[in-house]
């Protein structure tokens, strides 16, 4: 298998970026029912071959610009590796000692990075857990805060509870809002996945402590790029929030998933959130000189996570991953160079990170709906040859094309291809309309 997944990043650009099967293929192909008799790993392998990685869209491909990157390492491999071997269920100390403490250094060890106040770190008075999303992560600081509030104004007031978001939070907020029973109308982002577009913490964190307000800071995607000087000022607040999650998945070559959440007063989670049935009762954890990091997430099993963040930190150190991070902005730079460089293309919005939206804009003087239906057509066209994948979002009635580099096999050489394919779809396009 091993061999088998080397062989498949070592040919990843032979494979369509965007999978061209329709509905259903795979249904068609497979038998109706389990084999009653066990088959050989030789016939599997094949399958996976023939059946599975034709339905693959290829997260991994240099050419995939869509969404945000999921991003990958031998470190995290070997790192998960050991994890699934180990097959640790560390819900309390007691279960896996080595799991919990390792994720606690690992958890402050990134939040140094991040220069965060020592409020968010086990050497201080806060501390951070590794949840599988950043919808989990939301969704137990959201309850944490629900409970907050409740014990103030009383707790058959859920109707009065509100949360506050911008347009651009990501559809998740709402998700876990319904979950948690709140209509959704302090949730703040550092790098929207429209457009990368980042919320001014510090002023809102003064609102937030005005009215007493639960502040979460989502930073899925661009929190990763505030270990590089460069970036660290859209943290500026930071000590003033209650929680904070960022993704090292989408840019700290991490795999899926892995979703850093650090919180300032860890009783307001495990307060909401702790169960205590009797088969879990242990001497450490009623000393409460312990984590059991089950009292800090949704479910209770957990793996050992902590493995894969502790085998990239140490093998990559903090100068790579600094590296890693402005190469990928270096290349959307570039990007954006050549866009501009094409009168009949336009940057939309400022790039942040490394994120361009721009749109085939070609005329001046035709209706927004007409320009809508040019990029729509040139975003089917481009992903329909496979040999890019990119995605498209609408903002203030726009629509745009979203150019998102952070693939972790992405070359200079990809994104001026990319480039050239976007030009020749819109010759193409431009060609049939005049």
């Amino acid at each position: 298998m091993v061999d088998f997944i080397a062989d498949y990043y070592q040919n990843i650009e032979s494979y369509p970026v965007l999978s061209q099967v329709q509905p259903g293929y795979l249904r068609e192909r497979l038998p109706k029912t389990a084999p009653y008799r066990p088959e050989s790993f030789e016939t599997i392998i094949k399958d996976i071959q023939k059946d599975i990685i034709p339905g693959m869209t290829h997260w991994l491909s240099p050419n995939f610009f869509a969404f945000f990157p999921a991003t990958v390492s031998t470190a995290a491999f070997l790192g998960e590796m050991l994890c699934t071997g180990f097959n640790s269920v560390g819900f309390n100390w007691i279960a896996s000692p080595a799991a919990t403490e390792l994720e606690m250094v690992v958890m402050d060890w990134l939040a140094n990075m991040l220069k965060l106040p020592k409020s968010f770190m086990f050497s201080g008075t806060g501390g951070g857990v590794i949840q599988n999303t950043t919808s989990e992560s939301i969704l137990v600081t959201l309850i944490a805060a629900r409970d907050k509030a409740l014990d103030v104004i009383g707790i058959n007031n859920t109707c009065k509870l509100v949360v506050y978001c911008s347009d651009q939070t990501h559809s998740t907020f709402t998700k876990v809002c319904k979950l948690a029973g709140i209509y959704p109308n302090l949730c703040a982002t550092v790098g929207t996945t429209s457009t990368a577009a980042i919320d001014p913490i510090e002023p809102l964190a003064e609102v937030a402590k005005e009215f007493g307000i639960w502040f979460h800071v989502d930073a899925a995607y661009g929190g990763s790029a505030c270990i590089c000087p460069e970036f660290r000022h859209y943290f500026n607040g930071i000590e003033q929030i209650e929680s904070l999650s960022l993704s090292p998945h989408k840019w700290l070559l991490s795999y899926l998933d892995c979703c850093c959440l650090w919180v300032k007063n860890p009783s307001g989670l495990t307060k909401a959130l702790s169960t205590n049935p009797e088969y879990l009762r242990n001497r450490q954890s009623e000393s409460d000189l312990v984590v059991d990091y089950k009292d800090w997430q949704v479910g209770t099993g957990r793996k050992f996570k902590s493995l894969r963040l502790w085998m990239i930190l140490r093998t990559s150190g903090l100068v790579n991953l600094q590296s890693h991070i402005r190469s990928d902005v270096r290349m959307a730079k570039m990007f954006a160079v050549l866009v501009k460089s094409d009168p009949r293309f336009e940057i939309v919005v400022p790039r942040q990170f490394a994120l361009v939206c721009f749109r085939l804009n070609p005329y001046s003087e035709v209706g927004s709906g007409y320009i809508e239906m040019l990029n729509r057509k040139l975003l089917e066209w481009v992903n329909s040859t496979g040999r890019i994948y990119m995605t498209h979002t609408i903002v203030g009635g726009l629509y745009m094309l979203r150019f998102a580099v952070g693939a972790t096999f992405t070359e200079d050489r990809h994104v001026v291809s990319a480039w050239k394919l976007i030009r020749e779809g819109a010759d193409a396009l431009l060609k049939v309309k005049d």
